[in-house]
């Protein structure tokens, strides 16, 4: 896999996450009657910050790769011509 495909699936992973610390806080609080913002507050701090931390550090990583290849690109691209 190359480095800007890395990068993208580590981005999708991120998004992944991130959806995952709500979709967790909303099945655990499927059994109350009224929402309220409150509420559901409380519900995604009873989830934790583990997943919102990784899905940080994935786009983080993500983001890296996708600069890396990039940056690998232009250099091959620009390389100086030693013509004698």
């Amino acid at each position: 896999m190359s480095k800007r495909g890395t990068g993208v699936v580590f981005c999708f992973l991120a998004a992944f996450l991130l959806s995952v610390q709500y979709l967790s806080a909303a099945i655990f609080g499927s059994n109350v009657s009224s929402w309220n913002p409150e509420l559901f507050q409380h519900l995604l701090y009873s989830v934790g910050d583990y997943p919102l931390t990784l899905s940080k550090f994935s786009l983080f990583v993500g983001i890296g790769y996708i600069i890396w290849a990039e940056v690998d690109e232009y250099r091959r691209n620009h390389k100086p011509q030693n013509n004698k």
